[in-house]
């Protein structure tokens, strides 16, 4: 059975969601990113994240033709500027991102890394949204875990509903203190380039001999296995970047390859956790 993740009073998510970083950037790939989110959803792919960040708002525009007539079947993120987190900046950006969108609220909505703003701002707006009716529920990106420690003593800062960091096999810091204290907390992780899409180490993963050999006997691919190794992880979603119907077919059918716990082995002892406190990854 494919792996939910949970959001408060949601009903559950596939732990595979729909990135959508870099979308929005090329007019001649734009019909392609509304098909290939367009499968995503038809798939159960249903989580969708953007933010006004990516392409100046031209991903939120891909998503909006991409959910039209089919706003109810999605989970709709999206992410706010650490200088837009408070105060009617933080009200006018979330209205920004509804135009956009095409839609009236969202079902979450993320500070995208931290700031000068202090947190009691951006907490203080976040609730004002969630007054107006503009979002469902707030959440963060890019915090570790003495930012989520500063997030908690603040008034209201235990709604946070959600974390979303890098993660993936060649990047597995947060394994040290952020995802075990997220665990506990029962906050969802999510991770953006679980495939190590826009880093260095992409080309190092994709090529491993241990790993290729593990997808051959298993017969999928790196790519799936990289998405199971991460959600695997209690409490943690996965949202690829896909802008083909092709990518996002392979993303899909990840939700139903298992990993035993010898196959985990093998993939962590070819990247190894840091052991020890490193500074979080972000690209």
């Amino acid at each position: 059975m494919a792996k939910k993740i949970s959001f408060y009073a949601s009903k559950p998510l596939p732990a595979i969601g729909q990135g959508t970083w870099y979308m929005g950037e090329n007019p001649t790939q734009h019909a392609d990113e509304v098909h290939a989110l367009r499968a995503g959803i038809d798939l159960g792919l249903t989580l969708i994240d953007t933010a006004e960040m990516y392409a100046d708002g031209g991903a939120e525009e891909v998503v909006a033709e991409a959910i039209s007539g089919r706003r109810d079947d999605v989970f709709l993120v999206s992410k706010v500027y650490p200088w837009n987190a408070g105060g009617q900046r933080a009200i006018a950006a979330c209205e920004g991102s509804l135009k956009r969108l095409k839609t009236d609220y969202l079902d979450l909505y993320l500070l995208h890394w931290r700031g000068d703003i202090p947190l009691e701002e951006t907490v203080s707006a976040m609730q004002q949204l969630i007054e107006q009716g503009k979002i469902r529920r707030w959440g963060v990106s890019n915090l570790d875990a003495a930012d989520m420690q500063a997030l908690w003593n603040i008034a209201g800062g235990r709604e946070c509903a959600a974390n979303q960091v890098l993660y993936h096999l060649a990047s597995r810091g947060i394994e040290h203190d952020l995802l075990p204290w997220c665990q506990q907390q029962q906050m969802p992780v999510m991770a953006y380039c679980p495939l190590a899409q826009a880093g260095r180490l992409r080309s190092g993963l994709m090529n491993h001999p241990a790993l290729n050999e593990l997808a051959s006997h298993k017969g999928v691919t790196i790519a799936q296995l990289l998405l199971v190794w991460v959600i695997h992880h209690d409490g943690v979603m996965a949202i690829p970047k896909a802008g083909s119907v092709a990518h996002v077919k392979e993303n899909a059918a990840a939700l139903d390859v298992v990993l035993n716990q010898e196959e985990i082995a093998v993939m962590e002892k070819a990247f190894p956790a840091p052991g020890r406190k490193t500074p979080l990854d972000m690209v």
